[in-house]
């Protein structure tokens, strides 16, 4: 079986002159290898063949057989390493906390070690002496661990 080590250091050597991240590498038990990556800029569809050629150039398909994706990571998916989140600040995200809690709110901040982050959540403050109820903006800082996924919002 392939390491998964080994493939993330050749991914890291074949994106080290570009502003692209790794997002993700997995390796299964059938040689099955599957490279996310992202970029402040975005990632093309060139820039991920480049990368898939300089991967095969590096592995030996004749000492061990495997299959090779090279893909962006998906808008939709969940943010999984501290630069998505720095990607996306000023973007509104969706929250699922561990304890079930969905929350929307709008990324204004990750800390230096990724391991908490902050939102703006909007909710419905009825203050003295007003008949109605006000949009107040809150910022809700939340620990990544206490947080089973957060993702871009899309608005249709």
């Amino acid at each position: 079986m392939i390491e998964r080590e080994k493939i993330a250091g050749l991914v890291e050597r074949a994106i080290e002159s570009t502003d692209a991240y790794v997002v993700d590498v997995t390796v299964s038990e059938d040689n099955d290898i599957v490279v996310e990556l992202d970029s402040a800029t975005g990632v093309d569809l060139d820039f991920c063949s480049e990368v898939n050629r300089l991967l095969n150039e590096a592995l030996d398909r004749d000492v061990e057989d495997y299959s090779l994706e090279v893909g962006t990571a998906s808008l939709s998916a969940p943010f999984k390493v501290r630069r998505q989140y720095e990607k996306h600040i000023g973007d509104d995200v969706d929250v699922l906390t561990c304890d079930g809690r969905k929350l929307k709110g709008r990324l204004t901040s990750v800390s230096e070690d990724g391991s908490e982050f902050t939102i703006e959540v909007t909710r419905k403050v009825k203050l003295a002496g007003e008949k109605r109820p006000r949009q107040v903006a809150e910022p809700l800082t939340l620990a990544v661990a206490d947080c089973r996924q957060v993702a871009y919002h899309f608005d249709f």
